[in-house]
């Protein structure tokens, strides 16, 4: 008798996107559904959490419902249910846990509450056949992390930003020459038609550790900005070209670091919203290249969150015998280095 693989239905709404997606053990995503809030909070720069839990409020049951249908399952026919439980913003991560254990305790099946870090963490097992331990450039809106990932919910960090998240740098240096939230995409499609024509400073890279400080590169590209009384798109394409440059030498030389540092590990891997940019993965791939290390990168659409990313991490917990109480409180702050192995 064959035994069916277990499906989990993973819910993600911890920043300005709604997803739910539904994942079986066997590494196949059978269904994604997910909405953007983007233009809701376009008009404000930035994510105003009371209006985006509104949405994430609205758009779960529809984009459940929509997820069951495209993988042509019942509620009854999940095996497991997971959301976000932080780290993030309180009010969408209040809707998703609460729905997923409305959902587990009504079906009488167990229920996962995923810390987000740990479910970028894990993305790229998805998708490959990457072994425990690897290390982790972690870099996302919120987040920039060089992690040792030595097993699920098993985490030391080596190194992480004093200041600034890159992503919060990239959408603050984009909004200095006038490009929409969020800035990341644009900055790297103007750089591709732009010179490095500005020498922006690399905080930290002659100091011998695996911290990032990315707050006096913001404050030098704002510097630069305030002394150019006309900005064409020349310059603007220039500043993001010279801007992409500065964050790849600081990421380079950081990573560098650890893989010099630390020769044992031989698999790396980027992951989070910044992952996806083309460049930076490039230029990483090239270094793990020279130190004989193994590269591993998700997929474009796995970068950015989603709710596949939340079904495989509480797969990834259930195959260790973890998951949670149905009392398990929404955490807006959850360091990964709290999460302990079952």
């Amino acid at each position: 008798m064959t035994t069916r693989s277990k499906v989990f239905l993973g819910i993600e709404d911890s920043c300005d996107d709604t997803a739910v997606a539904i994942v079986s053990e066997d590494k196949k995503i059978l269904s994604e559904s997910k909405i953007s809030h983007l233009k809701v909070n376009e008009p404000y720069g930035g994510v105003v959490p009371e209006i985006t839990a509104r949405a994430h409020l609205v758009n779960l049951p529809l984009l459940i419902k929509d997820a069951l249908c495209k993988a042509g399952l019942s509620l009854t026919e999940i095996d497991g249910y997971a959301a976000t439980a932080g780290p993030g913003l309180i009010g969408g991560l209040i809707c998703g846990v609460q729905i997923a254990k409305a959902m587990a305790y009504y079906n009488q099946k167990p229920f996962f509450g995923i810390n987000h870090l740990e479910a970028h963490a894990l993305t790229p097992r998805l998708v490959s056949d990457l072994e425990f331990p690897y290390f982790l450039l972690l870099v996302s809106g919120g987040h920039t992390q060089l992690v040792q990932v030595n097993g699920v919910r098993n985490y030391s960090i080596l190194g992480t930003t004093l200041d600034d998240a890159l992503g919060e740098a990239f959408d603050k240096v984009g909004k200095l020459i006038g490009l929409p939230y969020p800035a990341g995409p644009e900055i790297e499609k103007l750089a591709t038609q732009g010179e490095n024509t500005f020498s922006f400073v690399r905080p930290m890279c002659k100091q011998k550790s695996a911290n990032f400080s990315f707050s006096g590169l913001k404050s030098d590209v704002r510097r630069h900005v305030d002394k150019i009384p006309n900005m064409t798109q020349e310059i603007k394409e220039n500043i993001a070209r010279s801007f992409q440059e500065a964050i790849k030498d600081v990421l380079m030389n950081k990573c560098q670091y650890v893989l010099k540092n630390m020769p044992n590990i031989h698999n790396f891997v980027i992951s989070g919203g910044v992952a996806a940019n083309q460049y930076i993965r490039h230029h990483l791939k090239a270094l793990c290249d020279e130190n004989s290390t193994n590269f591993y990168a998700p997929p474009l659409e796995l970068c950015t969150d989603n709710g596949a990313m939340i079904a495989w991490a509480a797969l990834e917990n259930d195959a260790i015998g973890s998951y949670d109480s149905l009392n398990l409180a929404p955490r807006p702050r959850w360091p990964l280095t709290e999460l302990k192995p079952s």
